[in-house]
């Protein structure tokens, strides 16, 4: 009997200390689990933090459809956009998106803090119309010396959406004041927002609205800004305004407002054939600068009032992403050529 009580005492101990060995095993794997992983810091994006909103309108506080162009002659980047009459309160129907001016403002810091200067100094249409006329979502780019802007034009102020529009072509040499070419000759009496790009072959590409159209999003050819060909719609899934296309990260993107939350995005490898990708860009109606490798998308959100921000965009599994806009935007335009002498 003391042998097999001795037995038993043995594997009694040997039992217990099994059991404290997994006991302390398991509350190790317990603490192991719980404690959170480290957490590494992404670098901060260089340029400076970018205020929300980014640009307001002093005078009627509805800045949309903006633009930007990097001015050489002042060292600075110009922001133009339809500054529609927000503040216009008594006007009847859409009257308060009618009557108005291009509007400026202007940066020295890269495109993180705006300064309103003004109205472009813009003549077409005011002698036949003096206090009657209506400019809206300007297109702005510079080539060899000069700059051409290419602004829908309204020959009135109206309260509904039922009137002739145009496209008209101005220059200038400063970026402020503009001499007009004429109206660009695109089969129709009712287009607006114009969108034009430098082709790889030297030829150039408008896209814009055509409001008599099946669909309105179509495109034109040029071969030098001055006779343009008109070529039908650009894509047909769709209708939309403000159309925007780019060339990125080996591909080109287009944007357009086609009223849904959001802008809907189409990319292409050839600047014809467009394929839709299934998510948004924030905002309304705007523009995509690309700096150096980076890119930043500026639009316009709100209601009547309305405000211009921006939010730094990225390609991800083939598709163009907007930042959050609830995150910090870091922005850092670079001078994009030096004044011509």
């Amino acid at each position: 009997m003391k042998g097999a009580e001795r037995q038993t005492k043995r594997r009694m101990k040997r039992n217990l200390l099994l059991g404290l060995i997994m006991l302390c095993m398991l509350e190790s794997h317990a603490q192991f689990q719980e404690r959170p992983a480290p957490q590494r810091s992404l670098p901060t994006p260089s340029g400076r933090l970018a205020p929300r909103p980014l640009f307001r309108d002093p005078p009627f506080d509805a800045p949309t459809d903006p633009v930007l162009c990097f001015n050489a002659e002042s060292k600075k980047w110009y922001m133009y956009y339809t500054a529609r009459r927000a503040t216009a309160t008594n006007a009847p129907g859409v009257t308060w998106v009618h009557g108005s001016n291009i509007g400026m403002a202007e940066s020295s810091d890269g495109g993180a803090t705006w300064t309103y200067r003004g109205s472009a100094a813009i003549r077409y249409g005011k002698d036949q119309h003096p206090n009657d006329y209506t400019y809206w979502a300007p297109e702005v780019i510079w080539v060899n010396g000069t700059y051409h802007m290419f602004l829908s034009y309204v020959p009135g102020i109206f309260n509904d959406w039922n009137h002739p529009r145009e496209i008209v072509h101005l220059t200038s040499t400063d970026g402020v004041k503009w001499e007009a070419i004429g109206a660009v000759d695109l089969k129709s009496d009712k287009v607006i927002d114009a969108c034009v790009i430098q082709l790889p072959s030297g030829g150039w590409r408008m896209w814009y609205k055509d409001e008599r159209g099946k669909n309105t999003i179509s495109y034109a050819d040029s071969p030098d800004l001055m006779k343009w060909e008109t070529k039908g719609n650009a894509v047909t899934d769709y209708n939309g305004e403000g159309p925007k296309v780019i060339h990125w990260k080996g591909k080109y993107w287009l944007i357009s407002d086609c009223w849904a939350k959001g802008q809907r995005v189409w990319s292409s490898d050839d600047c014809l054939k467009w394929t839709p990708q299934d998510s948004l860009l924030t905002g309304s109606h705007g523009d995509v600068v690309v700096s150096g490798a980076r890119a930043w998308w500026f639009y316009f959100g709100g209601g009547r009032r309305t405000a211009i921000n921006v939010v730094e965009l990225s390609v991800v599994d083939g598709k163009l992403v907007p930042g959050d806009p609830a995150q910090p935007t870091y922005i850092d335009l670079k001078p994009e050529r030096e004044p011509e002498k």
